[in-house]
């Protein structure tokens, strides 16, 4: 294994007595993201809101944040990350927010201190396009949207 990314972390004052994200098991891709809220946070069904995480963050250029769905809270409850995977960029310092969304039928509450997503470290690359008038031809073509998964 290389060495960790490190990462500095400002706990904002709502979120003083939650512990930072931690990598659940030893091989996880992902750490836990806890809600950072005063009161409980009703999300009806189809209902969305921005929870806080009492987090603000300052990632190393050439790196993101994805913050995505947990799965045991999307099959169990019908609750995911509206905008999966929602990115952090290096150059952000404002809170980090989880925008939920609850697509069961019944009403889903959120307490302090649940854990409502998950976040991955990324590395990215910046691309520079160039254009040209044709692209070099490949076996799957203009295949696409299932085309890979036909038999013809």
């Amino acid at each position: 294994m290389s060495d960790p990314v490190i990462i500095n972390v400002k706990r904002l004052s709502h979120a003083a007595d939650l512990p930072l994200p931690a990598y659940a098991t030893a091989l996880a891709a992902g750490m836990d993201l806890l809600a950072a809220i005063d009161g409980d946070v009703v999300l009806a069904p189809l209902g969305r809101a921005i929870v806080p995480t009492g987090l603000q963050i300052a990632l190393p250029p050439g790196f993101e944040a994805q913050v995505r769905p947990r799965s045991g809270l999307a099959a169990k409850s019908g609750v995911t990350v509206a905008n999966a995977p929602g990115t952090i960029d290096a150059d952000y310092r404002g809170e980090v927010g989880v925008i939920l969304i609850n697509l069961s039928a019944e009403p889903f509450t959120i307490t302090r201190g649940m854990r409502i997503a998950q976040m991955v470290i990324a590395r990215h690359q910046q691309a520079q396009w160039r254009e040209v008038a044709t692209l070099a031809e490949t076996a799957r073509g203009a295949g696409g949207f299932g085309s890979t998964g036909t038999q013809g």
